[in-house]
């Protein structure tokens, strides 16, 4: 390993484990590897603007695994990444929680391709991934509240969220939404939201990205009861018409 990349997991391993959490040699390959395929296919198709490593490590690893810092948060059993990208957060949690059975869904073929292939080189067997509109997979009878946990750090209003995630989501379960700022205004705008959909109790921790002075928020929602099956919306409609 160079020198810069040793730099760059030495600092992800003890930000993990003031997180109370371990790197093993295998994890620290999976990241690494995870990284040269996020360069490799960043090289022909728009993945991300970060290519740095020591930022990956910090704005993509690092962040992905914040919801560490939630004891709250029941990382266990059946997760959707929901508008997952280049596999944030689900891919991070999912090398560092290899118990986690994680499906991730995009809307892009393009990025599927990349993740299928991120799966496959990092022996990831309990991910899958589906392409698909959330709003349209959320109807799927193998979908549907079929979830332990709902995640996304996708940059869409908590209200629009909302509709997106808490529809997988499992009674008991939770969705928890990853926020690049504070967030009581956002919690303000999307109560009716949460009560419409099925959710109820929200608790949230803001916290700073750890190397750099960024804010972010984790904003844990509780899903009590059944999403009405009006929802979700059509697509296109949470985003321009949100609860």
């Amino acid at each position: 390993m160079s020198e810069h990349k040793e730099k760059g997991m030495q600092f992800l391993r003890e930000n993990l484990e003031a997180m109370g959490k371990s790197l093993t040699e295998s994890q620290e390959q999976k990241f690494i590897r995870y990284y040269e395929l996020l360069l490799e296919w960043n090289a022909r198709m728009n993945l991300t603007a970060i290519t740095d490593f020591d930022e990956v490590v910090c704005k993509h690893f690092l962040d992905s695994l914040l919801l560490f810092r939630m004891p709250e948060a029941m990382l266990s059993g059946t997760v959707i990444d929901i508008g997952t990208g280049a596999g944030f957060p689900g891919l991070p949690l999912a090398i560092m929680c290899p118990g986690l059975q994680i499906t991730l869904l995009d809307s892009l073929q393009k990025r599927i391709g990349f993740l299928d292939a991120c799966v496959q080189e990092l022996g990831l067997s309990g991910v899958r991934t589906i392409h698909g509109r959330a709003e349209e997979a959320a109807r799927q009878t193998d979908l549907r509240e079929q979830f332990d946990m709902a995640v996304s750090r996708a940059v869409a209003a908590l209200p629009v969220l909302c509709e997106y995630c808490l529809p997988f989501v499992k009674p008991g379960g939770q969705f928890a939404a990853y926020k690049s700022q504070k967030a009581e205004d956002e919690i303000r705008e999307a109560a009716r939201a949460i009560q419409i959909l099925g959710g109820r109790k929200i608790t949230h921790t803001g916290m700073q990205l750890p190397g750099t002075d960024a804010e972010r928020t984790i904003i844990l929602i509780r899903k009590e009861k059944p999403t009405p099956r009006a929802y979700p919306r059509k697509a296109g409609t949470p985003g321009k018409k949100p609860l």
